[in-house]
């Protein structure tokens, strides 16, 4: 009924539509997961060129966004309000896929300007029980150009973000050098770019937050828009959720001093003390270095969400990302005030199901 909440009947949403994925899950869990996430790239990259296997997951697993779900954000419209999150597809590999299994939108990347190979492997570790993920992986990217290449032949229907970041060489005062790059090879194939300025995994990148760096960043990005006659498309900037509240307010006030579109956040944390078990954070101060996310990302991140939207007053939207697992967060972040929200670590822990389940479950929920 309109305005239930009960958690239970969220989740039958969401496992009606995957009993298959808890029968291969185990498989995929017992690779260690960078290649679990390789081999789910191969196997989807083979699949989407087959003829007939997308369709054939709108009709087991998705079907079509219901037309009720359509916004439009920052002057581009949205068939549906959930989307993936920049990280699992890095390379624009697998955008019929996401198309098909129900997705609003899908971010790729972060994309460099140049290809570079990331940090160290092994760099990506699962806490199962808790549904959290850590990774270091230090964008690793094949370069704006080839990913530009591959997002000539994006399908028709899926809006598209691009998120860009520099590359580790570049010092940090020659950053605008390497986002201006990879805008002028990516925006022209995207609905949309993504500035990324939190990830915990290049050293120095989170200082291009603070606001005497980052008005320089957005006021050049927003000039490079400009000289390519891209006005229209939206730039978002992408936010850490390990923030002082009062910079966080000083970036806030910043971004909408520049005239930049919206905001996203957040990006994964530093804060280990979100990990419930002892053990389990032991294993994580174990593994190193790594931003996590996932379930328990939730509280933090939406912590950040609300003192955003309060201090945006409905001047730009907001993306909400960070912890969203069940179909009643979505329905929480966008009842808050996010205007789309976004989705990665729970579709490693819940299968390809989810999406469609959210969106049904917010369906349901309208008057």
């Amino acid at each position: 009924m309109p305005g239930q909440k009960d958690p239970k009947t969220t989740m039958i949403y969401v496992n009606q539509r995957h009993p298959l994925y808890k029968t291969f899950r185990p498989l995929l869990f017992a690779l260690p997961p960078e290649q679990a996430h390789a081999l789910a790239i191969a196997v989807g990259k083979i699949a989407q060129c087959v003829p007939g296997v997308c369709s054939l997951l709108i009709r087991a697993l998705a079907g079509k966004p219901h037309a009720t779900l359509a916004r439009r954000v920052a002057g581009v419209d949205f068939p549906a309000p959930i989307g993936l999150a920049a990280g699992l597809d890095k390379g624009a590999e697998l955008l019929p896929i996401w198309k098909a299994l129900g997705f609003g939108f899908a971010e790729i990347g972060t994309v460099t300007p140049l290809p570079q190979p990331g940090n160290p492997k092994p760099r990506s570790f699962r806490i199962v029980d808790e549904e959290l993920a850590l990774n270091r992986m230090g964008f690793n990217s094949e370069g704006a150009a080839v990913v530009a290449k591959r997002l000539k032949r994006r399908p028709k229907g899926l809006v598209v973000g691009g998120n860009i970041g520099k590359n580790k060489i570049t010092p940090e005062e020659r950053a605008l050098d390497d986002y201006r790059l990879a805008y002028r090879a990516i925006a022209p194939e995207v609905d949309y770019v993504a500035l990324n300025v939190s990830s915990p995994n290049t050293p120095g990148l989170r200082r291009l937050q603070a606001p005497e760096l980052l008005m320089p960043l957005l006021t050049g990005m927003l000039r490079a828009r400009q000289e390519m006659g891209l006005e229209g498309q939206p730039i978002f900037l992408k936010l850490a959720p390990d923030l002082a509240p009062e910079d966080l307010d000083s970036i806030v006030d910043t971004a909408l001093a520049s005239g930049i579109s919206g905001l996203i956040a957040t990006n994964t944390t530093l804060d280990r003390g979100i990990v419930k078990s002892e053990a389990n954070r032991a294993k994580v101060m174990a593994w190193g270095d790594g931003g996590l996310s996932g379930r328990a990302l939730k509280p933090k991140a939406q912590a950040m969400q609300r003192r955003i939207l309060q201090r945006l007053n409905g001047r730009l939207p907001l993306i909400a990302c960070g912890g969203i697992s069940t179909p009643q967060d979505a329905q929480e972040s966008l009842t808050m005030g996010a205007s789309l929200a976004q989705v990665y670590t729970a579709l490693i822990f819940q299968g390809p199901g989810l999406v469609a389940g959210i969106h049904e479950y917010l369906r349901s929920q309208q008057p």
